[in-house]
């Protein structure tokens, strides 16, 4: 009488492990998001990180925004150019609450888009702020 039970284990096993690594595979590759990692403001009370995610409208911005202990916000300032007319935006979100905000912003289909963390008042950004760190090229 022969057993098959291990050989039947074994194959089972196999194809599981064939699907997570083409599964793995494919999240990792996923060309329609890029992220970017952490940015922080100079005095490191402000932290940004995030995607830009491709859509059918265009592109999006997404991310958090940590204000860490401080007097003051932090502000993400969102910078890109326009792929209709070749002119620059700006566009802050801030977050004067000591605890990790959400944001969105779509570019639509912009050439370039930069991100720039700085602390500010809940009106504007008034200093501290990092260098401009370029999150996403057309083409590359």
């Amino acid at each position: 009488m022969t057993n098959h039970l291990p050989t039947r284990v074994l194959a089972a096993l196999g194809a599981a492990v064939l699907t997570l690594t083409a599964t793995g595979t494919a999240a990792a590759a996923d060309p329609t998001s890029w992220r970017w990692g952490a940015l922080h403001s100079t005095d490191g009370l402000a932290t940004a990180r995030g995607k830009v995610v491709a859509g059918q409208s265009g592109l999006a911005v997404t991310g958090s925004l940590d204000d860490d202990r401080g007097k003051g916000c932090s502000w993400a300032l969102i910078r890109y150019q326009s792929g209709s007319n070749g002119r620059w935006r700006t566009y802050g979100v801030y977050n004067c609450m000591r605890s990790t905000g959400t944001f969105r912003k779509n570019v639509g289909g912009a050439l370039q888009i930069r991100v720039q963390v700085c602390r500010g008042t809940a009106k504007r950004p008034v200093g501290r702020c990092s260098r401009w760190r370029t999150v996403h090229t057309q083409g590359g």
